[in-house]
This record gives C-alpha cells, structure tokens and sequence, in this order.
C-alpha cells in the first residue's frame, strides 16, 4: 500500500495523461473510473465514473484525488492503468490484495495539455495522414478528415478505444492471432491493425473473413499497399472456419442475426481471451418470442423487435458468462444513431459468472431457443 500511495501521489501531477481504473471486485461500483487532470485556477483532476451505460462527473483537486482513489482502490477493483506524457504503469491486484506495479517507457512522448475545454483528443490523430484513412476515403491525402466522413472517424475511434481498454489482457511476450468475422470493407481491421502493430508494437496475425469475394481481393490488395504483412483477408463462411487452432481475440460488427452466434461459439471453442462483438438483425427471438404476460406490448411490431433484441444480446451476453467471461454491454455509438448498436465485451476469466437456472427460466417463460446455446452444448 506505501508503494501505491507513493505512486499516486507522484502520478496525479500535470504530467498524467489519463488514470484508469477498471476490473471492478464488487458489484456495487463502477464499472469503470478515468481520471484526467485540467487546469482551472489550479490544478484539478476530473474523474467520470462509468455505470449502468451512464457516466458520473467529479472534480477534485490533488489531495482530494488522492483520498477519492484510495477509498476505492485497491479494495473494489483489481486494475489500474496510468498514463503519464512519457511512460505508463500498470498496477494489478492479486485476490489476496497485493498490488503488482510495473512501469513501461513509451516511445512517443506527448505534452499534456490541460485546457479544460480541449477538443476531443482521438486515438487517430485528426491532421497526421494515416495510408488506410486516406485510402478509404476517410482522410484527404494532406490528412485532413473528410467532412462527410467525420461520422466514420469519431466511430472508428470510439471502437479502438474499446481496444484501448482490453490491451492488458493481450500478451505482448508473444505474437497474438485476432480474427475480425464479417469484415466487410474494413475499415476497423486495418485500424485495429494499424493500432496493435504499428502504435503499439504487438506481434500480431491478423485475419479479415467476408463472404463476398470482391472485398476480400481489395482489401489483400490494400494490406500490400500499405506494407501490413501480418494482415490477411480470406473468403469463407463464419459457421465453416477452420483456419485457425488457437485465437487471442475475435471481432465480429454487424453480423447479421445467428451469423454472430457462429461467431461467439467460435471464440469460446478457441479460448479466446477477448471478444468484442456488435450484433446486428436479432430476427430469431423476433420469430419465436411468445408471452401472454407481454402480450399487451409485443402486439407492437416495433417495440416485439427491440424486445427481441434486446433478449438475444442479454442471453448471448449470460452464455457467454456461464463459460467463464466477464461481459459488459456497452454502446459503441451514440444511441441517437442507431437503437441497434450496442457492444458486447467479453474477457476471459475462467470462472462462471452466471448460473444456468435463471437462463433457462426466462427461455421457458418466453418460447426461446438461443442459436448460440445449441452451438455451444454441442461443443
């Protein structure tokens, strides 16, 4: 506990870039705590606390900080991550509540700026060209973003800051296999790609699958371009992929109805040890949901398909917990968007989080046979 005191009160200075703290131990808390420092007649620290899909704002000042984090931690999460202009440490907590801390130099120093109001600070840098933005129509060949693509970038960053957050769980002593099924044009896997690789200098085989034998060719031939050797992209069907033994994290955005359950079954049979999925089309429970308790509001077409979309992801999101994930449902965009556009985050930790009784009560109250149930009983 002196070693983290002393890290702290060293850390929350004008130098911090950002403060995470997630991996929560109980309940009660937040699933998720940044802090970042500003300056506003002094030096302050904003902490926005993550829970139930809402973000709670507190501002404090150094000693307060301090005081607000220690109550918290490491009593009430397992991990912290901490940010400075030119290194970062790492501090994991043992169940027996020793706290781990290592410390990485980075390569890229970065000067804090502490403005209050800054604009938005992307993972992509907005005015520096990256080949597959301009490529893609996303950024002009002088770097700048494309008006009618802003929409596009803020997505694009939005999901690597997903990416952001499960980098621990990623080995970096060795090289790591993520596969993206359903990749489409691929505008995430070269950037997550370009973020693993080229940012953050993983070793990593990286695997676009599409059903559609056109995108796959220009997205090979992109790769080449861009000089992306460890990036392939193959054409085939999720249900039928063979390709691979072993993965380290699976993609799967808008995999239209059960081709997202072939697509998590397949990440529990490997292992993987993160999945970031966003289902799309949840027709099945649409076809079979039948409640004489409901039946009042499922007689709305409208509101049966959000229903039904909303239980499938739930029920994805509790099988996946009974096969020993910790799983989170977030938005991966602004829900004025889209009301279809949520996140399932999934992380390895081998034990069972979900019991099956309360799954299989609420599929019998309902007429509902998952998909991905029957892949996995199957296994």
């Amino acid at each position: 506990m002196e070693r983290l005191a002393k890290l702290l009160e060293g850390c929350l200075c004008e130098h911090l870039s950002r403060l995470i703290i997630s991996n929560k131990r109980k309940k009660d808390v937040s699933d998720k705590v940044i802090a970042r420092p500003y300056r506003e007649d002094g030096l302050w620290f904003q902490f926005e606390e993550y829970k139930d899909n809402q973000v709670f704002h507190r501002n404090y000042r150094k000693e307060e900080a301090e005081e607000y984090i220690k109550a918290f931690f490491p009593d009430s999460y397992k991990q912290m991550e901490i940010f400075m202009e030119d290194c970062q440490y790492s501090v994991l907590v043992s169940r027996k509540g020793k706290s781990n801390i290592k410390k990485r130099v980075l390569e890229n120093f970065r000067k804090i700026d502490l403005n209050h109001n800054r604009k938005k600070r992307y993972i992509l840098p907005q005015n520096e060209k990256i080949p597959f933005l301009a490529e893609l129509g996303v950024q002009t060949e002088s770097g700048k973003i494309v008006d009618k693509k802003q929409k596009k970038f803020r997505q694009i960053n939005r999901f690597l800051e997903f990416v952001r957050d499960i980098l621990p769980e990623l080995p970096k002593d060795r090289r790591i296999t993520v596969i993206d099924f359903g990749c489409g044009k691929s505008y995430l896997t070269f950037a997550m790609y370009h973020y693993l690789k080229i940012m953050n200098g993983y070793d990593v085989c990286m695997i676009g699958l599409d059903l559609k034998k056109d995108v796959i060719e220009t997205c090979n031939r992109l790769a080449q371009k861009f000089g992306y050797e460890e990036l392939s992209f193959l054409q085939g069907d999720i249900a039928s992929y063979e390709g691979v033994d072993q993965v380290d994290m699976v993609v799967t955005l808008h995999a239209c109805d059960t081709a997202t359950d072939f697509a998590l079954e397949r990440a529990v049979r490997w292992g993987a040890r993160v999945i970031l999925s966003v289902p799309c089309c949840q027709h099945e429970m649409n076809r079979q949901i039948n409640s004489e308790l409901l039946e009042p509001v499922l007689k709305y077409g409208i509101l049966k398909e959000r229903i039904s979309a909303l239980l499938t992801d739930g029920l994805r999101a509790d099988l996946l917990e009974q096969n020993g994930y910790e799983v989170q449902i977030l938005e991966f965009i602004d829900m004025e968007h889209t009301p279809k556009n949520l996140l399932i985050r999934a992380v390895y930790r081998n034990r069972r989080q979900s019991q099956a009784d309360s799954y299989n009560r609420l599929c019998d109250s309902m007429n509902l046979h998952a998909t991905l149930e029957r892949l996995l009983q199957n296994n």
